[in-house]
């Protein structure tokens, strides 16, 4: 379904979406072409990801991505896009102290984002970002960027102790001022208990449909990685006769709750 134009949304209509029970679409994109198909399909909040180091520049994972590519990547999302909303990463070790973390999210957010993303449960660093004037998106669950200290791509959040301790962290982040939480990778259950506790919108990739929203990796979707499709994902492309239709394809299963489904969960 093609959405008429309208204004761009803000992180306030998102949390109007969360509020009156409405599934928030999210996807990855990197370039302009993408963006404006993404932007014409109705998809509500694209998020300029590092995950660009896997799927545009080839790496084994995304800590070789640096502030200068999130910018431009940024800059080409940016200038194609009418309505849908724009969060970008902060690379790694590109929050190290607040003040690093806002030198390099004013940089994102003079390249045409209305969010910056970080990863873990940064309290000090999302209170000074938002008292700036930046607003913050949260990450939990499997954080790429710590894939070393992880040792690997797995579930987290499986144990007693370890749902308990996320659950303490997203309620500290939301209350440091973070206004969007993206949970990756772990139990549908726990995804959707934080979902419920908190009052900004939760989007799940790998956590279930409970999730206020979803995102994917756009070319995850499209099953044109260079890599294999995560379990998470699904192939949207495969039933569709345009990239156009398989984005569209995606938009329609999220808000229906058509997807996740239980295969694409755990």
């Amino acid at each position: 379904m093609i959405q008429s134009k309208s204004l761009p949304l803000t992180i306030t209509d998102l949390t109007v979406m969360k509020q009156r029970g409405e599934k928030i679409t999210c996807l990855t994109a990197y370039d302009a072409s993408f963006s404006a198909v993404i932007d014409k399909v109705g998809i509500d909040v694209i998020l300029v990801g590092d995950s660009l180091g896997n799927v545009i520049q080839g790496h084994a994972t995304t800590l070789p991505v640096t502030l200068r590519d999130l910018e431009y990547h940024t800059q080409c999302v940016a200038k194609a896009k009418q309505r849908t909303f724009v969060v970008a990463d902060l690379p790694f070790l590109g929050y190290t102290t607040p003040v690093l973390a806002a030198k390099n999210a004013g940089k994102l957010l003079r390249a045409g984002a209305q969010m910056v993303k970080l990863e873990g449960a940064k309290i000090d660093c999302v209170k000074f970002l938002v008292d700036q004037g930046v607003p913050v998106c949260g990450h939990l669950g499997l954080q790429p960027q710590s894939i070393n200290l992880l040792g690997g791509y797995k579930v987290q959040g499986k144990t007693e102790q370890a749902a308990q301790q996320l659950l303490a962290e997203a309620l500290q982040l939301q209350q440091a001022g973070a206004q969007l939480l993206v949970l990756e990778c772990v139990p549908a259950i726990l995804a959707k208990n934080v979902s419920n506790q908190l009052e900004i919108p939760v989007i799940g990739i790998g956590a279930g449909v409970d999730c206020d929203g979803q995102v994917l990796v756009l070319y995850d979707m499209l099953n044109i990685g260079v890599g294999s499709r995560p379990r998470f994902s699904k192939d949207f492309l495969q039933d569709a006769c345009s990239i156009e239709e398989a984005i569209a394809a995606y938009h329609q299963a999220v808000k229906q709750l058509n997807f996740p489904t239980a295969e694409h969960s755990y």
